[in-house]
């Protein structure tokens, strides 16, 4: 199995028009995703990120401290999961409950690089 990274982008404001309800079910949904990711042994870590943050850009001694969007879509949260390749991964990212919530959601699915092949350089793990 393969390392990959799902990050979630969403607009900023998309779940603002969801009743509680809605919301309520949105949330049961992720949760049932990230149960059957763990079943499954698929699930390496999961979690939503608050809206607020910063960019840092620049050179030592030279740093830029901005807002951390450039527009509306922001990353909502992440799963760091494990697939057979990345079709598997895709199709995985293609069952989050994000989709079922809201029209703007979009998801980057992105492998994971273990190791520097120029260096030989292994990455440390964390699972």
């Amino acid at each position: 199995m393969k390392e990959f990274m799902l990050l979630i982008r969403n607009t900023e404001d998309a779940k603002t028009a969801l009743s509680n309800e809605q919301h309520q079910e949105f949330l049961n949904g992720c949760k049932v995703f990230i149960e059957r990711l763990e079943r499954e042994e698929k699930l390496i870590s999961a979690q939503p990120l608050i809206r607020e943050g910063k960019m840092i850009s620049g050179t030592p001694g030279a740093w830029t401290e901005g807002p951390y969007k450039e527009g509306n879509e922001i990353i909502v949260g992440y799963y760091h999961i494990l697939a057979k390749d990345m079709n598997d991964a895709i199709e995985i990212a293609k069952d989050n409950p994000e989709f079922a919530f809201s029209a703007t959601a979009r998801i980057e699915v992105r492998p994971i690089k273990m190791k520097e092949e120029t260096t030989g350089f292994v990455y440390p793990k964390t699972v």
